[in-house]
């Protein structure tokens, strides 16, 4: 059995946050000594690694407590998801290394570098921005038919996908000094719109969310602030001309 003291000392938390822990009851000790001092067994140790790998991967106490309360949770089926999670940011940030060693060697003109290849890392980022987006707004049975319609893609198809929106965001960038009204910008709107059908199809409002999820939410403005610092901006304005013209 460990102490509050002990066991934040060896999950590297504080004390407090164990109090609060056991206060909202995400994390009750095993047992409470007469003299008042929690103390927690193998059991309690599982769980707190359960939390603190959640907390990983940024998601709030509310939610961890949730999905923890569920009847069906289980502890192996989790360890595995984390695992594959885990995994899959591993690669995440082994892929964005590569990308800047490449770019490195490419100003030092050791190693040309394409203009796909400056962004195919963003491509992958974008679609899983695409993914969390949906699984929180959308409903859960289109995504998941979006997850398995993006898996039986070959490589070479997924290729040219990513060339494919590539290719949209450079039109959107060529259109920016003709502003969100022009012929180019809502051109570029279209073939954005055409482009999720590799994914899913959504409709006029909730294209309009993901114009607005461009601009007000950091992990999908951080990924195209890398091509222009304006253009979320001017998407989400072709956006919202494109879709009034089709309502209006």
């Amino acid at each position: 059995m460990y102490t509050v003291r002990q066991l934040s000392k060896l999950a590297g938390i504080t004390p407090r946050a164990l109090r609060y822990y056991d206060a909202i009851g995400l994390l009750k000790p095993s047992r409470v000594g007469e003299n008042g001092y929690r103390y927690y067994g193998e059991e309690a140790l599982l769980r707190l690694q359960q939390i603190l790998l959640y907390r990983e991967l940024d998601l709030p106490l509310a939610e961890i407590k949730n999905i923890l309360a569920q009847p069906d949770f289980d502890v192996p089926q989790a360890l595995m998801a984390h695992r594959a999670e885990l995994q899959r940011r591993v690669h995440r940030l082994e892929r964005l290394i590569r990308t800047v060693d490449h770019t490195l060697e490419h100003l030092k003109g050791i190693r040309p570098m394409t203009e796909s290849q400056l962004f195919d890392v963003f491509n992958d980022a974008q679609q899983v921005e695409y993914e969390q987006e949906a699984l929180q707004q959308y409903d859960p049975a289109i995504v998941r038919a979006s997850y398995q319609r993006w898996r039986g893609y070959t490589p070479a198809q997924k290729q040219q996908i990513g060339a494919e929106g590539e290719a949209v965001y450079r039109a959107f960038l060529a259109a920016m000094p003709q502003g969100p009204e022009s012929v180019a910008a809502q051109s570029a709107v279209a073939d954005w719109r055409k482009h999720m059908d590799y994914f899913w199809t959504p409709n006029d409002d909730q294209l309009l969310g993901i114009a607005s999820g461009y601009v007000a939410d950091p992990r999908f403005r951080a990924n195209i602030d890398k091509i222009h610092p304006d253009l979320a901006d001017f998407i989400q304005a072709a956006v919202t001309v494109y879709v009034t013209r089709r309502t209006g």
